[in-house]
């Protein structure tokens, strides 16, 4: 009796998909489900791109080698045009090569601990006993003129380490969608935002005046506390890109727990010693950034020069594989091509795919390829394919399945995007919500005016455990979650690309610099690698 009220409850969601006023191709969606969902190799993309390539930090070998395995094997899959577009100068690349810290005394032990990015090395190993460093403001740092010179340098931790009573993992209850799915209140203004802002400001000033203090006095190797529990640390950048600058002063960014553990012997006077080894490598060879695109051609005379994206950028921080953050979003986006590839879809306008990368920098690679090929944000100054855009598609929060889409204040495509969830509705992907979403690469399209979509995920434990840390590696990625996304993503792009008409837009921004002023243009000088 179960199966035959899910088998009835199936076949009224294919009813009601079938008579919206919005067409779905459901003898398209059932190929797309049964290959994504039969057929999947959205693990071995994983696998390539974070066991096989290692950490992608832009401009590293890294992110090459899974750059040109991508392509190659987008090229491998019968899409045309499949190459590294180079979008403009991204700096220096950066790897590391040794990372080792330990107490010595007063007894052994190894201690969880990594460089930031863009950071130099100890030029050998260091021993010592690390000088305790407890700054409130500014003021403080005079105590400290002229005795750091040579030394290891503790930065008190300005909190304790807390124990979690709750799951680092969840998936987003029927409550929560219901409540996203609802607009915000208009009048509940974040009155704290400004005040936010302004302590902000007050931390990173302190944190320049005691950097630039600590490199005058030579100090040998800085040691922070991360944010997170359980040996996990949130690890980015430290140092400059630019080849002009020097390095970032040695810095080991350690585990909160092992921190707490320094500064306590150190306050009982114990005897405490540590040593450590740091090798890292700049890469200049190449300053510039590359995006890897390709396409699957437009088969309709009248609509094949128009053009639908997806994509998620390929890039990520180095103290991990970078599995959620973001291997995830670009196999489910090189999956649902494939999947395309594989069921014979015939799209009537070009679907695009593409992987960007200095994303973790500031959406660098999608903000160059917008204004390269679109508009110029800051005069608005639109380009002819601007008007042939339709629709960008944009996977970046974690390994979690798609719930829905946040529909960017869009509320024209409310209608067609409830169209494409309603055969979704059993794989559990049925919210839409008005509300925007930010950190990501839809925001570059977004921001000229071109309808750029992030689809709602179940956050797992992108936030707690992987987002930026040490732990984000192959582990993490859900396989049903995955392939789930990747048939859902398939559909949307597929069905984008067939309608009658692009999908419809918001108004255009007003240019943010009158049209006489424009931004300097991204350079753009070297040819596409071979």
């Amino acid at each position: 009796m179960k199966h035959f009220a899910l088998i009835l409850l199936a076949f009224v969601a294919v009813g009601v998909a079938h008579d919206a006023a919005e067409p779905v191709d459901l003898e398209m969606v059932n190929r797309i489900r049964r290959e994504g969902l039969d057929n999947s190799q959205v693990m071995e993309i994983m696998s390539q791109l974070t066991d096989l390539s290692g950490p992608r930090l832009t401009g590293s070998p890294g992110l090459d080698r899974a750059n040109r395995w991508s392509r190659d094997q987008l090229q491998k899959w019968g899409l045309s045009n499949a190459s590294l577009e180079p979008w403009g100068e991204f700096g220096r690349g950066w790897s590391l090569e040794k990372s080792y810290l330990a107490m010595t005394a007063p007894y052994y032990f190894p201690l969880i601990a990594l460089p930031p990015a863009w950071t130099g090395g100890t030029d050998g190993m260091v021993r010592g006993a690390p000088v305790l460093l407890e700054v409130q403001e500014k003021s403080d740092l005079e105590k400290y003129k002229g005795k750091l010179a040579g030394k290891i340098v503790l930065v008190s931790a300005s909190r304790e380490a807390e124990t979690h009573f709750e799951a680092d993992a969840r998936r987003r209850s029927e409550q929560d969608l219901t409540e996203l799915a609802q607009a915000p209140d208009p009048s509940s203004g974040d009155s704290s935002r400004a005040e936010r802002r302004r302590r902000w400001r007050q931390w990173r000033e302190l944190r320049q005046e005691t950097e630039k203090l600590l490199r005058e006095e030579g100090v040998r190797l800085l040691l922070q506390a991360s944010r997170g529990e359980h040996g996990t640390l949130f690890v980015s950048g430290g140092g400059s890109r630019d080849p002009k600058e020097p390095s970032g002063l040695p810095t080991m960014v350690v585990a909160i727990e092992h921190a707490k553990l320094m500064e306590r012997l150190l306050a009982r006077d114990a005897g405490l010693e540590v040593e450590a080894e740091v090798r890292t490598r700049f890469h200049d060879q190449d300053l510039m950034g590359y995006n890897v695109v390709a396409e699957i051609p437009g088969q309709d005379p009248a609509l094949a020069g128009e053009l639908v994206m997806l994509g998620g950028h390929i890039d990520s921080w180095h103290g991990a594989t970078g599995a959620t953050d973001n291997a995830s979003g670009v196999a489910v986006a090189m999956e649902a091509v494939r999947i395309l590839q594989a069921v014979g879809a015939r799209p009537r306008r070009t679907i695009r795919i593409a992987l960007w990368s200095g994303e973790e920098q500031g959406l660098l690679g999608s903000r160059a390829y917008v204004e390269k090929h679109f508009a110029n944000h800051e005069t608005m100054e639109l380009k002819p394919a601007h008007e042939k855009f339709s629709a960008y598609f944009n996977l970046d929060n974690g390994t979690g399945k798609i719930r829905g889409v946040y529909l960017q204040e869009n509320d024209a495509v409310r209608p067609i995007f409830e169209a494409y969830l309603q055969p979704f509705a059993d794989l559990g992907a049925t919210t839409l919500t008005i509300r925007n979403t930010g950190g990501t690469d839809h925001l570059p399209f977004d921001r000229v005016g071109l309808p750029g979509f992030q689809f709602i995920q179940d956050p797992i434990d992108y936030n707690t455990r992987t987002h930026h840390t040490n732990m984000d590696f192959y582990d993490h990625a859900l396989e049903g979650d995955l392939m789930q996304a990747s048939v859902i993503m398939a559909s949307f792009v597929y069905h984008t690309a067939m309608r009658d008409r692009k999908l419809p837009r918001k108004p255009l921004p007003k240019p943010e610099k009158p049209a006489e002023a424009p931004a300097e243009a991204q350079p753009v000088t070297a040819a596409s690698r071979p």
